[in-house]
């Protein structure tokens, strides 16, 4: 079994080095635990820092595409590389590598195909209480729409297995959070979420 954990990144060179830090290089249940970094056309020192920090594959893309696309080609390269789960995080350092032995836990006991990360966001303190209002406002409509009962779902800390991600389809030019978990609900994908931590804030979110 075969993990790869994949993090898209535009100009990600000053944080990159803490997320890579936090990342696990073995885990139970996996062979094999891999890195990909997607880099979205940055024009910092991403891709040297990335290749510095022991991340096993690169993928370039030559301009800035936004993070749905960069997401997209991260799912397409990882499944090309054979990987049988894929993890996504964000390059900020904002969730808790740590736990990615949780979000993997339902789709290696065949209880789900996707896991979403939930950061219980009520409890951050550095969220407004605007960008909670309208978390949960946005999370109600996509759990409507998909079908679904995830509770945070714009968290990028998520598992797929191979199946589930060889159907997700991104079009959208800005984000893959909600549109993926739509297309799940609509493809009767199994979908589960879990608690996550997030670690301390270093910029502006």
């Amino acid at each position: 079994m075969k993990l790869i954990i994949q993090i898209p990144c535009f100009d990600e060179a000053e944080q990159l080095p803490d997320t890579l830090a936090d990342l696990p290089r073995e885990l139970p249940g996996f062979d094999a635990v891999e890195w990909l970094v997607i880099d979205d056309g940055s024009t910092d020192e991403t891709i040297e820092v990335a290749r510095a920090g022991g991340v096993h594959h690169v993928v370039r893309l030559t301009n800035n595409k936004g993070l749905a696309a960069a997401f997209q080609a991260g799912l397409d390269a990882c499944l090309k590389l054979g990987a049988d789960v894929i993890v996504n995080t964000d390059a900020d350092n904002q969730y808790f590598g740590g736990d990615i032995d949780k979000l993997v836990a339902p789709i290696l006991a065949g209880d789900a195909d996707m896991v979403v990360g939930d950061r219980e966001t009520a409890s951050i303190e550095h969220f407004s209480p605007l960008k909670k209002r309208l978390q949960r406002l946005g999370s109600a409509v996509v759990r409507r729409a998909s079908g679904t009962d995830v509770p945070d779902t714009t968290s990028g800390f998520r598992a797929y297995n191979r199946e589930a991600a060889l159907q997700m389809q991104v079009v959208s030019k800005f984000t893959y959070t909600l549109e993926t978990i739509i297309q799940a609900g609509k493809m009767l994908v199994a979908v589960e979420h879990v608690p996550i931590r997030t670690n301390e804030q270093t910029r502006a979110s």
